[in-house]
């Protein structure tokens, strides 16, 4: 038997590639994981490839996390609906298939409810439903030349979210000739006339789509935003709109919408958009392009339903790679994982409204022993730690993680600019775009950061989420010291090793 203590094992990593210039990396790796870059705390298959998270949904003291999984093989492929949930956003169990493709085609990204009064008929009163809603991909059609291989299509449970049966009469929404047409996220208001509603936010080649319906089965397009607004420098994906209420006590409404190509760091990347929402229509405050985390490695994000009212939180978590290279990183039975999650707020810098993502509260039920830092150099306790700190000057700070291979990562702030350079970080030619400096910019003042480390990926949120930079990295060995602090105060260790 394997023991869990730190042991040494020879792996050999092989970049995607053709068979005629594949790039081979040999690599020590010492690890208390059995498997190397597997996470600790954030959520990954135990096999198979996974992208964008889907359906998120808490009932009954569960928050579910459905997501595109190919279980086969360790890249993209005919996608499912692969399951987990968690009871505390930190200790997750992988569940049973969701749902299946079927002969109407792939099962895309969307979303799912709780069908409190049981609108749709689905259930009964007394045990209403959860309602998934989700984009059909017949690929068949897609490879045919047809424009209408994209359908909305519904599924149901009624044993809280354990098996599902598809709704015989899918697709409720179909496709009306758009190539473009997917992504379905739904949410329940009252509307103008008083009446309980239900919006689907769809995203529709280069712009939003917002449908109304009173059951769940039978929709209506209400408007559309976003031609010629807002970045486009590819198609728009897994779009969510959610509500705030301000201090003030007036309400904002945040359009998430993800593009690929085209984010700030080449890529996949999710930007967002502020405004109000009445009677089905979505106007934003300005045209500014605003970016929700400037990491290359945080895509297609959405947040949880049914959250009870006392949490009174908004908690989003997203995907952890990038298209890019997604399906070439180092890892050998399963590919991605997903961000921490993360509580979403609103808050102003110098007039304008911008958007918080802070890591979520529970996050620090992982904290096991602490580590005072009191040089400019330290040792780091696991490949699973988080560093807090405050800032002493805004303007500069500036940290390294190393390793004895000689791999390090720095995260510098320079001026108005917050930056991670991962140029140096270990495993890095599977894709030329891996080994870069990733850059954000902040003209206000920056007082504290939290810094969670795991396996495979750095989290950095400087004043707890007002500016996000999430990325992968895969040193050749775990991080060991933390070293050129400058800048910063009352630096912390956490070990989070479970």
């Amino acid at each position: 038997m394997i023991s869990k203590n730190a042991f040494s094992i020879l792996i050999l990593l092989i970049a995607l590639g053709t068979a005629s210039c594949q790039k081979q990396t040999e690599v020590t790796f010492q690890s208390a994981n059995l498997e190397p870059y597997r996470p600790i705390y954030h959520f990954a298959p135990e096999s198979g490839w996974m992208n964008d998270p889907n359906g998120m949904v808490y009932l009954d003291g569960n928050y579910h996390l459905f997501f595109q999984h190919y279980p086969d093989t360790t890249v993209w492929g005919p996608m499912h609906w692969g399951h987990a949930v968690t009871e505390n956003l930190t200790d997750w169990k992988e569940l049973s298939i969701a749902l299946y493709p079927d002969s109407l085609g792939y099962i895309f990204s969307g979303s799912a409810v709780f069908d409190a009064e049981n609108s749709s008929q689905l259930g009964t009163e007394s045990n209403p439903p959860l309602v998934a809603l989700y984009t059909y991909h017949d690929m068949a059609g897609e490879k045919s030349g047809k424009t209408d291989y994209q359908s909305q299509a519904l599924a149901y449970s009624l044993d809280k979210g354990k098996t599902w049966e598809k709704y015989q009469g899918n697709p409720v929404l179909p496709n009306q000739g758009i190539k473009d047409f997917r992504d379905p996220k739904v949410f329940q208001w009252v509307n103008a006339e008083g009446k309980k509603e239900w919006i689907m936010t769809l995203a529709v080649m280069d712009r939003i789509q917002f449908y109304g319906s009173e059951n769940l089965l039978t929709w209506t397009l209400k408007s559309e935003f976003g031609q010629g607004i807002g970045a486009h420098g590819g198609v728009w994906e897994c779009p969510d709109l959610i509500p705030f209420t301000l201090a003030d006590g007036s309400q904002k409404w945040v359009l998430l919408v993800s593009i690929n190509p085209g984010g700030p760091q080449k890529g996949s990347a999710t930007q967002y958009f502020i405004g109000q929402f009445e009677n089905g229509v979505f106007t934003p405050d300005d045209t500014m392009i605003r970016w929700l985390d400037y990491g290359p490695d945080n895509y297609a994000g959405v947040t949880w339903s049914n959250l009870p009212k006392d949490q009174n939180r908004t908690l989003f978590i997203g995907w952890m790679s990038n298209w890019l290279y997604g399906q070439e990183v180092p890892t050998e039975r399963w590919r991605s994982s997903m961000t921490t999650p993360r509580e979403l707020s609103l808050f102003e810098v110098n007039g304008t409204l911008l958007l918080k993502s802070a890591p979520a509260e529970e996050l620090t039920q992982l904290r096991n022993a602490s580590f005072q830092v009191n040089s400019n150099e330290s040792g780091l306790p696991s490949e699973a730690f988080e560093i807090t700190a405050s800032i002493e000057n805004s303007e500069n700070f500036n940290l390294y993680l190393s390793n004895e291979n000689g791999d390090s990562l720095r995260i510098f702030k320079e001026g108005n600019l917050v930056s991670l350079d991962r140029s140096k970080s270990g495993i890095t030619d599977f894709h030329e775009d891996f080994a870069a400096v990733f850059s954000a910019p902040m003209s206000w003042e920056a007082t504290s950061i939290r810094i969670f480390v795991d396996a495979h990926s750095v989290e950095i949120f400087v004043n707890e989420g007002e500016l996000v930079l999430t990325a992968l990295v895969f040193p050749t060995s775990p991080w060991k010291k933390l070293a050129s602090i400058n800048g910063l105060d009352d630096v912390m260790i956490f070990d989070l090793k479970k």
